[in-house]
């Protein structure tokens, strides 16, 4: 992190401090730190759309880091660009806690915060939902969006670095590919690591998840090139890290390992 990031820290604890959103756990308009003052740190998660897969495999590392995240006393709050129907469905599917989900219709605090708004070539007798959908799929190409055929391909070829994901008992269903165990995945390569296809079938898993429900999760496709960020705090406001997303696929710096930097 840049000294640069440093210096604006007490901007970005303000705007966060003075932010109300609807929470999914109620429908309420509530405060987004609401509940955390006791807390050792903060997590900040700015989202993209819901139905975006960046955010519901960003989800699944954060079940996965649960207990660890408990044990820290870190609070989680994490604001998406969808309505309460989509933040109640991304919660079913993810486990993730309704309580420290927030919604955020039209990608306001993306634009008070100065996140990357993606790709925007403007063509003409469009709508901005046709646009949207024109430049996300150019984005999906690895223009405008750093890193992404990189990180498409990690997902196939698999990654040492990275830890296995599914366990070898672990059944991997919903899909289009019939279900099965995760020991499949010792075939391409052994255990103990990401193994190719690995990460594939859960991104797989996940859009089809998506697709099967789009109109929930994604009910304004306008905002599809919005990309988000993520923000740690100490107890005071202090800014400990952040990453500003510059791509699809880019929601950490380390993928993989996207929770290093709380270690």
């Amino acid at each position: 992190m840049n000294t640069q990031t440093i210096s604006n820290s007490p901007d970005i604890y303000s705007i966060l401090t003075q932010t109300q959103r609807l929470r999914v756990s109620d429908g309420e308009m509530k405060p987004l730190l609401d509940g955390c003052s006791n807390a050792s740190q903060l997590l900040i998660l700015i989202w993209s759309q819901l139905g975006d897969f960046d955010n519901l495999e960003y989800a699944w590392w954060l079940q996965r880091e649960k207990e660890k995240l408990s044990d820290k006393g870190i609070a989680i709050r994490a604001i998406g660009i969808g309505d309460r129907n989509s933040g109640i469905k991304f919660c079913k599917y993810t486990g993730f806690a309704p309580e420290c989900l927030f919604v955020d219709e039209k990608a306001e605090i993306h634009s008070d915060l100065g996140l990357y708004g993606g790709l925007s070539i403007q063509f003409p007798l469009l709508s901005a939902s046709q646009k949207a959908w024109l430049n996300f799929l150019i984005m999906c190409a690895g223009i405008g969006s750093p890193g992404t055929l990189k990180e498409v391909f990690r997902g196939y070829k698999g990654d040492k670095k990275a830890p296995q994901l599914i366990g070898d008992e672990e059944i991997v269903d919903g899909t289009p590919l019939p279900a099965m165990k995760g020991s499949f995945f010792n075939l391409a390569g052994g255990k103990g690591f990401q193994r190719p296809f690995e990460l594939a079938t859960l991104r797989l898993q996940n859009m089809t998840q998506v697709l099967s429900n789009w109109n929930t999760y994604v009910p304004n496709a306008s905002y599809l090139t919005q990309r988000g960020g993520t923000f740690l705090f100490d107890t005071q406001g202090n800014l400990i890290y952040e990453h500003r997303d510059r791509g699809i696929l880019g929601f950490a710096e380390n993928m993989s390992n996207p929770l290093f930097f709380l270690e």
